[in-house]
């Protein structure tokens, strides 16, 4: 190992048995760190200006990682919030989704439907297979002359499918495509400048903390996205007090809503410079090599993985079946072992593998998975 990735494995203290990154990922010390020297800062009354200097360190960053250029990205704090703004700004016609999207990539779309701005479409249905992932050939069996844009998440949550960004890209034209990119972006190498419109929350896989995030728009989604739900700090002139709307700001920084918060502006900063210290194809390879030797463990032991096993095909989430029904019961024994992971249902667990996993972690899961039932 480098002497970088050394720094960077070393600077996380989650449990040993902690494999729920598609959840919430545990900050570094480092980030942490940064959230308490910033909170200490602001309570010696220091300018707010100086705290705001890391909006600016977290917007580079973001900038540098999606490769979108610098006025193109926005600060959000969530996903949800920045998939909401998207929603409400699309031009008037269908988006096209699918109804095993996770929440937030619905709700927004159904709100935006609620008032009038557009029309929910979803892909058409896979007989026998609620949970189909989204492919390219699905999304265009399923466009009509009206849809103007196609949601999608770049990892499905529940599945651990990675979604083939480049065949959706050619298969939707000149239509947006807006990416939730949160299970993904981190910890998979590749270009997401396919996107229009990219929202991340940086509470799992770059661990960073809750209320902290980003969108990233295109120049097709710059042109065509409408800041709606735009606030005082997304205009021209805005400490410019004389009661009338001002024209909104070129770029991203149109959808700003308020003066965020500088604390998670300085996690999210800190987060991305210790992703940018190692690069996200080294983390990734970090997962792909644990996460393939926690799948031949499960398939050695009889365990069905109902994720996919190509490693190109999955980014850190790995799920397992479980036939008799019992998956919260099981649930409860991972937890008791000190394994932290997500339960689906009745039938299925979900485990998130990143850089920082361990052998033991897979060691504690397997030897409950592998108990009489």
């Amino acid at each position: 190992m480098t002497a970088e990735l050394d720094d960077y494995l070393a600077s996380f203290t989650e449990p040993a048995g902690y494999l729920n990154f598609g959840s919430y990922g545990p900050p570094s010390r480092a980030v942490v760190e940064t959230i308490g020297r910033l909170t200490a800062e602001a309570g010696t009354g220091v300018r707010s200006a100086g705290l705001h200097a890391e909006d600016e360190k977290a917007l580079a960053a973001v900038s540098r990682l999606t490769g979108f250029d610098r006025g193109a990205v926005v600060l959000t704090p969530s996903t949800s919030l920045g998939l909401l703004q998207i929603a409400f700004g699309l031009p008037r016609g269908a988006v096209l989704v699918s109804t095993a999207e996770f929440p937030s990539n619905l709700y927004a779309w159904w709100r935006a439907e609620d008032a009038g701005l557009t029309t929910v479409r979803t892909l058409r249905a896979v007989p026998g297979d609620e949970l189909a992932p989204v492919t390219p050939e699905r999304v265009a069996a399923s466009l009509t002359p009206d849809t103007v844009a196609v949601a999608v998440s770049a990892v499905d949550f529940r599945t651990g499918v990675r979604a083939d960004l480049a065949g959706i890209r050619s298969a939707i034209g000149d239509r947006l495509l807006v990416v939730d990119g949160i299970q993904g972006f981190g910890v998979v190498d590749t270009d997401w400048t396919l996107a229009d419109a990219l929202v991340v929350g940086g509470q799992k896989w770059l661990r960073a903390g809750w209320g902290t995030g980003f969108v990233a728009l295109s120049p097709r989604g710059l042109a065509r996205l409408r800041p709606v739900l735009g606030g005082w700090t997304g205009v021209e002139r805005p400490s410019h007090y004389d009661g009338m709307p001002h024209e909104p700001l070129p770029g991203a920084q149109r959808f700003s809503v308020t003066n965020g918060s500088p604390f998670a502006s300085g996690a999210l900063a800190t987060a991305l410079g210790q992703l940018e210290s190692v690069g996200v194809a080294t983390v990734q390879r970090r997962i792909e090599d644990t996460a393939t030797a926690f799948i031949d463990r499960l398939l050695d032991a009889g365990m069905p993985v109902l994720s996919p096993v190509s490693p190109g095909e999955r980014a850190g989430l790995v799920v397992v079946g479980m036939p008799h029904g019992d998956a919260p019961t099981v649930h409860e024994r991972l937890d008791a072992a000190g394994v932290t992971a997500t339960v689906h249902g009745d039938d299925r667990i979900r485990f998130s593998i990143h850089a920082t996993t361990t052998p033991p972690a897979l060691d504690a899961a397997l030897a409950v998975l592998g108990e009489p039932r």
